[in-house]
């Protein structure tokens, strides 16, 4: 996935090469991407373009203690290749068998890893696409040129996390860590460390490293909604025992999982009062009927408005039932030379302060577009479900899902992607470009999301770096899987929304 890169074009380029499809990423967008290229349009040329040096994206690039997943793996696995661990998976398990998929489809050969990309241009009078950057390693320029652009580049900005200004920073004797960007010799053992945060990075950290500090507190401005439960799945074992073949136990249990997955999502907004209690019930369970769960772990929210943080085993209220770990709610004052003051008075010491503050959101991966001469200013695209913009031609973009694994979005978008180009081809037309219909014309432009539904601070730090949404289905990225498995493979790529050439 690229990180920030120059944007200004390199002096000089090596001799340019061409591709039918150039995707952008070699994260678990890309490296799915590139599967289902090879599977369903069987001939295209391609390339994928990688910032760092390996695969993986987030999986390579976040080195926090604990890094896991924050949904099961057999949804945020793939489709097509079976989930044979425990759900909840650390990055290296997820890396391993990304590298599975890699290994066993022979996409090795289409993927060029250290290449920063620093713009993208796209010319009507050639119909297709100039990207230009630098590789990393060799500070070499590159060109190449591609009939159509896959961004599968994800949402963040990887070469540096979201940190707010705090007063008084300057002053903290101690360090201050963003897990994004985790230093390789942070010695952490005896030490008394704040994590400032409540969010699945929090989740994840706290336990992690509560038995080498001397102390974690997590320290949050308001309670987060987290979700306990074992880090197993009973009828995945049940159908193991039972010698049923892995890749039907994957499509069994993806199907249950997505199922129930599919009940708590609508109940949390048909009784969100019944969920919000059975939420708090499952902490108290591991916290005991004295816990002061009311301050530390009730939300102002509703359930789902933000995402709940999967806790595997419950080990984060372990921590806290051990005494290793605590809370604090309360509003920072300023850090001071010792640690943080809160707003009510109370200091707390600490030699780390670990910020798992959120990230930057990214929208096109710090690439500078133009479209025919004209810089593109993505904020005032209309997104045509989520996965196309009005006014780019020839380009897809994988965003995936907040309450449901990403990537089920990005087979989706896949399939999507994959069968548009067969229909080009079919068409002989080289290019495609969503458009507003007669019938649009005068549909009300919002926000890309509506934060009354979801609301998660990287969302409205960037939402102006977004695309609009109209007010009907076709014109919004939805956030439902349960009906975009059935609409999106039931798209008429002969709609007047799609313009071709």
């Amino acid at each position: 996935m690229p990180d920030t890169v120059p944007l200004t074009r390199p002096a000089t380029t090596q001799r340019t090469e061409h591709f039918d499809v150039l995707i952008v990423g070699a994260g678990i967008s890309g490296v799915g991407g590139a599967y289902h290229l090879t599977k369903q349009c069987p001939g295209t040329s391609f390339v994928v373009l990688e910032t760092q040096e390996s695969f993986g994206g987030t999986w390579l690039t976040h080195k926090y203690p604990g890094i896991r997943s924050d949904s099961d793996l057999f949804t945020f696995g793939y489709r097509f290749k079976p989930w044979t661990g425990a759900p909840i998976a650390t990055a290296e398990e997820i890396l391993r068998y990304m590298g599975e998929v890699i290994e066993d489809n022979d996409l090795a050969r289409h993927i060029r890893y250290r290449h920063g990309i620093a713009s993208a241009r796209w010319s009507g009078l050639d119909n297709r696409w100039t990207i230009e950057g630098t590789r990393t390693d060799t500070g070499e320029a590159f060109s190449i040129t591609a009939n159509f652009l896959w961004m599968c580049q994800g949402y963040y900005r990887h070469s540096e996390g979201y940190t707010p200004e705090w007063p008084g920073m300057a002053d903290f004797k101690g360090r201050i860590v963003h897990p994004q960007t985790w230093p390789k010799d942070l010695d952490y053992k005896g030490k008394r460390v704040v994590v400032i945060g409540s969010g699945a990075t929090a989740a994840t950290l706290i336990p992690a490293m509560a038995d080498d500090v001397a102390h974690i507190t997590m320290l949050q401005r308001s309670p987060t909604f987290f979700r306990a439960a074992r880090n197993a799945d009973e009828l995945a074992d049940t159908l193991r025992k039972l010698e049923v073949d892995e890749s039907w136990i994957h499509e069994i249990v993806r199907r249950k999982i997505l199922h129930d997955q599919d009940v708590f999502t609508r109940r949390s907004f048909e009784e969100p009062d019944k969920v919000r209690d059975e939420l708090l019930a499952g902490v108290r369970a591991h916290l005991g009927p004295d816990y002061d769960v009311a301050t530390h772990f009730t939300p102002r929210y509703r359930p789902w408005r933000q995402r709940i943080a999967f806790v595997p085993d419950g080990d984060l209220f372990q921590g806290i039932r051990s005494g290793k770990a605590s809370v604090v709610t309360g509003e920072i004052e300023r850090f001071t030379e010792k640690g943080i003051r809160l707003e009510s008075g109370q200091e707390l010491e600490a030699d780390i302060i670990v910020t798992a503050t959120g990230f930057h959101l990214s929208a096109l991966g710090d690439i500078a577009f133009e479209v025919d001469g004209k810089p593109l200013d993505f904020g005032q695209t209309v997104t045509y479900r989520g996965m196309m913009f009005t006014g780019v031609p020839n380009m897809a973009w994988v965003f995936g899902y907040f309450r449901a694994s990403w990537t089920l979005r990005a087979d989706l978008v896949a399939d999507f992607v994959c069968r548009l180009l067969n229909h080009m081809k079919a068409r002989q037309a080289r290019r495609v470009e969503v458009a507003l219909r007669p019938e649009d014309k005068d549909m009300p432009l919002l926000p890309w999301i509506d934060t009354e539904n979801f609301n998660p601070g990287y969302v409205l730090r960037g939402m102006h770096l977004l695309p609009r949404r109209g007010d009907k289905r076709e014109w919004q990225h939805t956030q439902d899987y349960w009906r975009e498995k059935n609409e999106l493979p039931a798209i008429d790529l002969d709609d007047k929304a799609f313009v071709y050439d």
